[in-house]
């Protein structure tokens, strides 16, 4: 089943809730900020995003510029970069929706990408 980790204050996420109600999509809404995606989970949407650890983090959000990841980020290796985002939900990129099962792996909220995987 589609998990989508999503916050209930971000505009984008109640707007792919929103689309994917419309569309009849089943899904399970997990709050990103109680339960972050796992590390599994993170894996995953690395792969799908070619490697590119940077795609999974706000990087508008205050954790990650309180924490000076623009700066910190490059230096780290990949396991590193996995627990942050695996210990805190506020630095994931959201909505972070993901089924393994049938290889969705979608962050942040793009109908057309929603639409090529889901629709």
């Amino acid at each position: 089943m589609l998990k989508v980790y999503a916050y209930s204050g971000c505009s984008t996420c109640k707007n792919a809730i929103k689309w994917l109600k419309v569309r009849g999509v089943v899904f399970e809404e997990k709050a990103i900020r109680e339960t972050p995606p796992s590390v599994a989970e993170l894996k995953g949407m690395l792969a799908a995003y070619a490697g590119d650890v940077r795609r999974l983090f706000n990087v508008s959000g205050m954790d990650y510029r309180s924490l000076g990841l623009k700066d910190k980020l490059p230096g780290m290796s990949t396991e590193e970069a996995l627990g942050l985002l695996a210990g805190n939900g506020n630095l994931v990129k959201r909505p972070f929706a993901v089924d393994a099962g049938k290889k969705v792996w979608l962050v942040g909220f793009k109908e057309g990408e929603w639409e090529k995987a889901l629709g």
